[in-house]
Order: structure tokens, then C-alpha cells, then sequence
């Protein structure tokens, strides 16, 4: 099954290892007391097993929860470079899609790109810009 990620979402890993028996409720406190978030945010949460080589998804679909579960037979899943402060850290959906595929993430360069920087109207009119 290929299972797609959409920038509608924001991607949190837990950097710690989990149990990887916890369901629904384990890894919905697990996102309450060390992540400090809601489980309801509809936030996609990812958490590793101490060996890496089982991965599980947990996302709040508004009517309820559902577990995205994967156990790879030969190599393990990365953890992105940590922030020792935080417990989860956030990477985009193609970051999460490359742990999927088993792709070195410091091997990713990616190239420049024009990004345009929105200004906020309500500022413009306060005399106060917020773009960069």
C-alpha cells in the first residue's frame, strides 16, 4: 500500500525509543505528556522502537484514530538529527516519506527555489511589514 502526505499536516517523531505494543490510548498519553500536544490536533505523530525497525503512525482523522504500523525485516528507519531539548521533532511530509523508503536524509540536497513571502494586509495598513 502507498500511503501519501499531504502539507496540510504537521509531522512530529518522537525522539525517544517506544513500546511498540501501545494502541491508541499508550501512544495518545505518550503525545500528551512528552510531546505536550493535543492527540486531537490532527498533528501526525511517528514513533520508533528502541531497534528502529518498527515504525508507527498515529493520527486523529476527526471521528477517530487511526494507526499506521510498519516492522521492516533488514535495516532500520532514522531518527532525524535531534534538538536534545525537545522530545518531538518535526520534519516534513517528504522527510517522513524518505524514513519510509529507508533514504539517508543527509543525503537529500535540495535545491533553491523562489519562495514567496505573503504580507499580512492588517500589518501593511498598521505601518508594520511581516515579511522577510
Amino acid at each position: 500500500m502507498i500511503l501519501s502526505f499531504s502539507d496540510r499536516y504537521r509531522y512530529f517523531v518522537y525522539a525517544g525509543g517506544c513500546d511498540m505494543r501501545k494502541g491508541y490510548d499508550g501512544l495518545s498519553g505518550l503525545v500528551r505528556n512528552e510531546f505536550k500536544k493535543s492527540p486531537l490536533s490532527g498533528d501526525v505523530f511517528v514513533f520508533l522502537s528502541k531497534h528502529r525497525n518498527k515504525i508507527k503512525l498515529l493520527h486523529w482523522q476527526g471521528d477517530g484514530f487511526c494507526i499506521y504500523s510498519k516492522r521492516i525485516e533488514k535495516g532500520t528507519f532514522e531518527i532525524p538529527k535531534e534538538n536534545a531539548l525537545h522530545k518531538a521533532i518535526e520534519i516534513t511530509p517528504h522527510q517522513l516519506q524518505f524514513i519510509l523508503d529507508g533514504i539517508v536524509l543527509a543525503s537529500i540536497k535540495k535545491r533553491v527555489r523562489y519562495e514567496h513571502h505573503f504580507v499580512d494586509k492588517k500589518s501593511v495598513i498598521a505601518g508594520v511589514s511581516t515579511s522577510i
